[in-house]
């Protein structure tokens, strides 16, 4: 039973690596890359995973993200974080490098999650 729901351990890498950077930023550590476009690089492809974990494992479908998925999603987050909130919040700097590194992180994960396996 417990196998049915195991997570990808890149997955939980990844959710350790956001919440060591989010922990560090609270404590005033700043690393460069990591903190402006590393977290911006894996955002597309947790938040992929995440939603194909929920559709094939939770609630039993077949689902795998395609190209219009990964796209609209770099879209969707894009307009979100690097237009929508840097008009409502200081808190928030609209960066086209940041939606630079969303369109490699779902470039990338669309490839891994399609690529041929040999055989």
């Amino acid at each position: 039973m417990l196998r049915k729901y195991r997570i990808s351990v890149l997955f939980l890498c990844g959710l350790f690596i956001w919440s060591a950077i989010i922990i560090f930023r609270k404590n005033g550590i700043i690393i460069p890359w990591f903190n402006d476009y590393f977290t911006d690089l894996i955002t597309v492809p947790m938040y992929g995973y995440l939603i194909q974990y929920g559709m094939n494992k939770i609630l039993g479908f077949r689902w795998q993200p395609d190209l219009k998925f990964i796209i609209s999603s770099v879209i969707y987050l894009s307009l979100l974080f690097e237009w929508f909130c840097p008009l409502v919040s200081d808190h928030f700097v609209g960066d086209f490098f940041d939606v630079l590194a969303y369109s490699i992180g779902g470039i990338g994960y669309y490839v891994f999650q399609h690529k041929k396996v040999p055989g």
